[in-house]
């Protein structure tokens, strides 16, 4: 018979043998090689010159599941410096792959650059797009989906299918004369459309067989106007926002303003004939219609009648909807435990940031501004000087915590904050239009939002237990939002509208988490083949 010292020495070496094995497997690595072109598109039937990924528009799906090693070598084709960033991957510890030009130098033309990057204990519905040079008008875009371990459950059965939807305002002017108009001081017109997945009207289908459910991964990619998202004679099945399980509320249609991402399920009921998919643009005086149609694959007729009509222009329609949308507390979420076990309303605000957008001329120059401060590009991505200790490219506190009062300047603003703290940020909208704003390497909680003017009597109203955690939350006409931020993601990150335009002419900062501890454990060291540019 085995001693008791002997089973002792078994146990333990069965556990180092575990342990080891934890420490030194990887995760999975899924690689992609991209060549970016121009090429011909017609989404609104007029033929145009647009972006294409190795000949795509829209560009292909990434399709990834929790902690995959993404590993996407980016070969630029175009005759001008190009950039990809990813709406909503946090880049844990990883700010230098983000790929805006605060974080990251462009790749010249004729070069690539390899983003290694991990979906680092994330799952759901995202999209890329270009960052610079108003690129993201001619295209250049796709979705991203981060599928569940299959070990953690999901709160709903598996979809028959997974369709992602990147749906948008277009222009039908080429995307360098709509850059040449905003370089000049002016503002950009009215959209002239709606593409559906890079098509014009009736063009997307996708096709359902009777009887069986669907996921549907809708994106608003588009420039600056919110969207509604409808499908004739089914309902729609909320289940999941930029990476959160949500309660599952049946809805007959989605408001998806510009940046946001949802996923709904659908289920093929109705009878076997094809349907109006109808989006429409939102709270602007000339509306912008779309269709696509839903093909029953055993449909013997075609869509008939009028597309389903969009709801209320009455903002209190919308407002009202995102506030049922909320998080799922009995879901797991990327690791097993429950997400709702982040109690995040039991934690004290460290720091409460008030930003209010601003628009006004500079030198006769349409500008917009986040507290007073239009963003002006520096010679030298940010991260690169501060990883660098190179002085004279930014100042931190180059912009304040709260509204000034006064006229709009120029500067490249960076606001500095701790990291491990936990801010509130009260995002004011004193605009006639709808806002969108958007938080590079991190998801946030809304908390509340409504309309007038917030005080700190508004927190008496705020969702403390089960709040949706995204990274896009829109701000109504003459409203607040208010969302809260565990500040874990050591980095320079970008704070933007996705009104892309403004974001253009100067509506974003960069918000610098900073900690003085040097360590692998807070942030990654620079990419060996990370692109020098400016002054590095």
């Amino acid at each position: 018979m085995r001693s008791e010292k002997g089973r002792s020495w078994c146990w333990i070496a069965l556990a180092l043998l575990y342990m080891e094995g934890v420490v030194v497997a990887e995760d999975p690595y899924r690689y992609f090689d991209w060549r970016i072109t121009y090429g011909d598109i017609h989404p609104l039937g007029v033929r145009q010159q647009g972006i294409l990924i190795n000949g795509q528009f829209p560009g292909p799906d990434i399709y990834s599941v929790t902690n995959d090693n993404l590993i996407i070598n980016v070969h630029n084709h175009l005759p001008h410096p190009f950039l990809l960033t990813w709406n909503g991957l946090q880049q844990r510890k990883n700010s230098f792959q983000d790929g805006v030009y605060g974080t990251t130098c462009p790749i010249p033309p004729g070069k690539n650059f390899t983003y290694t990057m991990q979906v680092k204990d994330q799952i759901g519905s995202f999209f890329y797009f270009p960052s610079l040079q108003f690129h993201k008008a001619a295209g250049g875009f796709g979705g991203i989906r981060i599928l569940s371990r299959p070990k953690i459950p999901v709160p709903f059965p598996e979809p028959a299918g997974d369709f992602t939807i990147l749906i948008g305002d277009w222009y039908k002017t080429d995307h360098k004369v709509l850059k040449t108009i905003l370089d000049h001081g002016k503002k950009l017109p009215f959209p002239d459309g709606i593409q559906i997945n890079g098509l014009g009207r009736d063009g997307a289908k996708f096709t359902v067989e009777p009887g069986k459910t669907y996921r549907l991964r809708i994106c608003n990619v588009g420039l600056q106007n919110s969207l509604n998202f409808r499908i004739q004679g089914h309902k729609m099945k909320l289940v999941e926002v930029e990476g959160t399980h949500t309660i599952q509320t049946t809805l007959s249609s989605l408001d998806i303003h510009v940046g946001q991402s949802y996923s709904v399920l659908v289920t093929a009921d109705q009878r076997a004939q094809d349907y109006y998919i109808a989006v429409s643009s939102r709270f602007t005086t000339q509306i912008l219609n779309s269709t696509a149609i839903l093909h029953y694959r055993n449909s013997k007729k075609t869509v008939s009648g009028p597309p389903p009509p969009g709801p209320t222009a009455d903002i209190s329609w919308s407002l009202n909807q995102a506030r049922s949308i909320r998080t799922n507390l009995t879901a797991s979420g990327p690791r097993p435990n429950p997400q709702g076990s982040y109690h995040y309303g039991q934690i004290n605000v460290t720091r409460t940031i008030r930003l209010a957008n601003h628009a006004g001329l500079v030198d006769k120059k349409q500008r917009y501004a986040v507290n007073g401060v239009s963003f002006i590009p520096a010679d030298t991505p940010l991260k690169l000087a501060d990883y660098y200790n190179i002085d004279g490219v930014f100042k931190v506190g180059s912009i304040q915590d709260k509204p000034t009062g006064r006229n709009i300047h120029l500067d490249t603003a960076v606001m500095g904050a701790d990291y491990r703290a936990f801010v509130e940020i009260v995002f004011e909208n004193r605009e006639n239009i709808v806002q969108s704003w958007h938080l590079d390497g991190y998801s946030f909680f809304v908390v509340g939002m409504d309309v007038g003017i917030w005080s700190p009597a508004s927190k008496n109203q705020y969702n403390l237990i089960d709040a949706v955690s995204r990274c896009t939350t829109q701000v109504y006409p003459r409203s607040w939002t208010a969302i809260y931020v565990p500040l874990d993601n050591v980095g320079m990150w970008n704070l933007r509208s996705q009104f892309w335009a403004r974001q253009y002419l100067g509506h974003q900062f960069y918000l610098r988490v900073y900690t003085p501890v040097k360590s692998y454990r807070d942030e990654y060291p620079i990419p060996k083949n990370a692109l020098h540019c400016g002054r590095a």
